[in-house]
This record gives C-alpha cells, structure tokens and sequence, in this order.
C-alpha cells in the first residue's frame, strides 16, 4: 500500500535519488572515457570546455558526446514507459514490448528498406516511430472492451500482433537480402552512429510522454488496487489508462525510433528501482525509472564497448544478454 503521506514518503528517498543521479553522472562520465581508445578523464573535460584539441577530444565531443546524451534520452524513455505500462496493465512482467512496439518499429524499417532503398538511421526514423505508435494504437484497440481498456486483452493482444509482425518482418529480409544486411544492424539496437540530428525530431514526444507520466503516477497507485477499488476513489480508470497507453507510445515508439528495439531496459528498470528502494508508489517509481531507465543502458553500452575491445557489442545484446536471468527470476517470483 503506498505511503498516504507522498511528501514524507519521497523525502524519506531523496538520498538515493541523489546516489542514483551521482551513479549515472558516473556512468556518463564513464562513457565519453571509455572505449576503443580511452581517454583520461582530465582530457575529457578539457574537451567539454573547449580548451583540448586533436584526436581524443574530436572521439570525445564528436562520438562519445552524443552517443551518451541520446542513451540518456532512450533510457528515460524507455525507464519511465516500462514503469507506467506495469502500471496500467497492473503486470509486473509488462514492458513496452507487450504493446507491439518494437515488432511494428522493426516491421516498418525493414519495409523502408526494402521499398525505399533507405541506408542511414536518420532516414528511417520517422517510419520506425510510426510503426511503432500504429502497432501500440492497433493493440489497445484490440483491447477495447465496453468502451474501456482490458489489461489482459492489451497485453495478450499486444504479444500476438508482436507475433504477426515478426514473421512479416522475417518474410520480407528472407526476400531480400539487401534488407537483411542493412536491418540487421538496426533490429539488433544500437547507440553507435547515432548523432543528435536523430534525437532533435523525437524530443517533443518524448517531453510529452514524461509529462503524462509523471501527472498520472498517482493513479496508478490507485489502479493497483483493482479497477472497483480505483472507481471507488473516484480514480477515473478508463482516461488513466488511455493517457498511459498514449505516454508508452509516446516514449518508447521515440526510443525505439531513435536506438531501435532495445529489450529489458522498460522491463528492468521499474524493477531496480522498487528494489532499491523498498516501494511500490508510483509516485516514487515513475522519477525513480527516469534515472535508472539510462543508469541501465549507459551501463549496457559501457560493456558493449570494453568486452571484446578494440571492436564493440552493440548494446541491444548486451542489455538482452542481462535481462535474460532477470526475466528467468521475475517470473518464478510472480507464479509463487
């Protein structure tokens, strides 16, 4: 049951608030430092202010820079859409994932590919997002029952549309293996090359969810307790759940748009932060993903980078390769 009290409550948390936001100050720093070629901190910095030249300060501001400032972006994202999707579905096992998103993002890049002859991420871009928000929007239309939105239907309706845009994406990169060679490096998810030309386009979205987050996180505290109970409340249960649903399109269609399909970041990120800090207010979760969501990846994206060294892994296999026995043990706890 969350703390009645929700000043008292958050400010009984806020030193790990500031211990999580010193961490991820860590970890960005960690990230324009390391690697290929590392770089000391000390010339990172002079690079920042403008008082370094040459190579390590061109890798650090022209690489390194925005390679980190868009995995803040995706990770907040993708964080904040995990915690409201939870929330909205009342699914501790719920992620961005279960609304389609990276299957219709997937499914309307290769298609773009293969129809378009596209090549670059930034051209791409606009058909992941929209294929991404259709397939979250056809989900939840899916789900639609009397007029109001069935977690259970949006979470079942959500995996077999995830199916059906699988094998059609499957079917189109068999086609064509010209797709296959440009997508794959996409559907895999990755924060390298990404400029922040890519970012610019989506960060109005991206504004726009966290906004709807964060104003609906009380809620969904009310919605924990079962439809009845929230409608008894005096919780408006159908509008929460349509401007939740609208904030995880909005978030994690702009993350995937951006970084493609990224698995485990929405799913662990929630988790880590109910964890740590021993609650399960929404109040507290929702902020609590917008640090952990990029703590979680930035991390990701350092190992990506050191294990096989000098070349990297991108960092969709390194946060599934993570997220695996973390899926493994939230499931076991959730059919005890």
């Amino acid at each position: 049951m969350p703390d009645p009290r929700p000043a008292a409550n958050i400010l009984r948390r806020l030193p790990l608030f500031v211990a999580g936001l010193c961490a991820l100050a860590v970890c960005a720093a960690l990230s324009l430092a390391l690697g290929a070629r590392s770089v000391p901190l000390s010339t990172v910095l002079d690079a920042l202010f403008g008082t370094a030249h040459g190579r390590d300060a061109i890798v650090v501001t022209g690489l390194r820079l925005p390679r980190t400032v868009v995995a803040l972006a995706v990770g907040a994202a993708l964080g904040v859409a995990g915690a409201v999707v939870q929330g909205i579905t009342r699914n501790p096992l719920a992620s961005p994932t279960t609304l389609g998103i990276n299957a219709g993002a997937g499914f309307a890049v290769v298609t773009a590919i293969y129809a378009l002859h596209l090549t670059r991420p930034v051209e791409y871009l606009w058909f992941a997002f929209a294929g991404a928000a259709a397939a979250a929007l056809f989900a939840q239309a899916l789900a639609r029952r009397a007029g109001d939105l069935d977690p259970v239907r949006l979470a079942l309706g959500g995996t077999v549309l995830q199916l059906v845009l699988l094998s059609w994406t499957s079917t189109v990169m068999l086609a064509s293996k010209r797709s296959l060679d440009e997508a794959r490096f996409w559907l895999a998810g990755s924060l390298a090359e990404r400029p922040l030309a890519v970012l610019y386009p989506v960060l109005p979205t991206l504004a726009i969810g966290l906004v709807i987050a964060l104003v609906i996180a009380p809620a969904l505290n009310a919605l924990a307790l079962g439809d009845d109970s929230a409608q008894a409340l005096g919780v408006p249960v159908s509008r929460i759940r349509t401007a939740g649903g609208l904030a995880v399109v909005l978030l994690a269609a702009s993350a995937v748009a951006v970084a493609g399909p990224l698995a485990f970041i929405g799913l662990a990120a929630p988790h880590l932060v109910r964890q740590l800090l021993r609650t399960s207010d929404h109040r507290i979760v929702v902020p609590g993903a917008l640090i952990a969501g990029p703590l979680l990846l930035l991390t990701a994206d350092i190992l990506g980078r050191l294990v096989i060294r000098p070349s990297e892994l991108q960092v969709g296999i390194i946060s599934a390769f993570l997220g695996a026995p973390l899926l493994a043990l939230l499931a076991r706890k959730v059919a005890r």
